[in-house]
């Protein structure tokens, strides 16, 4: 097992770093007015590492400040806590968040979706998956049995990587689909489990043979075909889930009117063919925070399951949390 996959510790600590340096930029800093702002710096989330990323985002980005007038610099970050940290802290004002890390964003960091990624076909969602190793011995009967029943009844026995705590693809939506939803406690089941940190180290870690099974999307996955094409013909999807929202385009809400037209106008206009096929899509539309009220409906249904599965808490106590996670879900219009 390469011991940089055991990063959760380090994340931790990674983290920590993150925060401290945001907040030493903020109070160096402190006139974050509108008036003030002469760039933005724009949050780019860590599907995979950042010298993948940069070839992709800087044609981007400069396109983004030509026809908005504002210099646009990728931030660049390892967690995806990292981006919603420098949000809440005016460092960051505008991002590519997962649908997950954006209703933490919302909660926390004065942000708003405005914007939503269309996919190469046309679509507006995207796909978790289980992946094996082709030439990794459960891979066959995996397929067979159904990729997640599989994954549950032969835990003990396997090594599973998830992405981090905060992805929707990696972390969330398997979480719920694969492993709640089957009464399944994931950090009590397998031989062992690691977060690998982004979806490139999931597939990576797959197809060097240091897990059985990892979670990915399937737009990580196309991005490996040019990225790594040796380590994506070693790949076998043996599981897919329901849709997922695609990704909010968001900023944060105190930008002037100004500066939100600007961006909106680019996003929603924006139709370089060439630079999108990098990130495997065909543009953006006009979106709004219910657009990810799916996203905040497994979380809350994940939650409602945890809730009754906990032995600590009395029956009253269960019903007690569960009606007030109902009450929720009710809410969610």
């Amino acid at each position: 097992m390469d011991r940089r996959l055991f990063i959760q510790q380090a994340s931790l600590f990674t983290i920590t770093l993150a925060s401290a340096k945001i907040l030493s930029a903020c109070t160096s800093n402190a006139d974050n007015s509108n008036a003030a702002i002469k760039e933005i710096n724009f949050g780019v989330l860590s599907t995979e590492s950042q010298a993948n990323q940069k070839p992709i985002w800087e044609p981007f980005a400069a396109a983004m400040s030509q026809q908005t007038g504002i210099t646009i610099k990728p931030f660049y970050v390892t967690q995806y806590a990292a981006v919603i940290e420098a949000m809440r802290f005016g460092k960051v004002q505008a991002a590519w968040l997962g649908g997950k890390s954006y209703i933490e964003a919302a909660k926390i960091a004065n942000v708003e979706a405005f914007a939503q990624v269309v996919s190469a076909d046309g679509g507006r969602g995207y796909y978790s998956h289980l992946i094996t190793n082709k030439d990794n011995p459960i891979t066959a009967e995996a397929i067979a049995a159904g990729g997640d029943k599989y994954v549950v009844k032969n835990a003990a026995k396997l090594t599973f990587a998830f992405n981090e705590p905060n992805s929707t693809s990696g972390f969330l939506v398997p979480s719920y689909y694969v492993f709640t939803k089957n009464n399944v406690d994931p950090k009590k089941v397998f031989k062992r489990l690691i977060f690998a940190g982004n979806h490139e180290a999931c597939a990576l870690a797959v197809a060097n043979n240091q897990v059985d099974v990892a979670t990915v999307s399937n737009e990580a996955l196309s991005r490996l075909e040019n990225t790594n094409p040796k380590a994506r013909q070693k790949i076998e999807i043996i599981w897919k889930s329901p849709l997922i929202p695609s990704d909010p385009i968001v900023y944060r809400r105190d930008l002037s009117d100004d500066i939100k037209k600007k961006l909106q106008t680019f996003f929603y206009n924006y139709k370089d063919t060439q630079v999108l096929g990098e990130f495997k899509i065909s543009g953006f539309v006009q979106a709004e925070d219910k657009n990810w009220h799916t996203i905040r409906e497994l979380e809350i249904a994940k939650k409602i399951q945890e809730t009754q599965d906990k032995e600590n808490l009395s029956e009253q106590e269960k019903q007690q949390t569960i009606a007030e996670l109902n009450q929720q879900l009710k809410g969610i219009k």
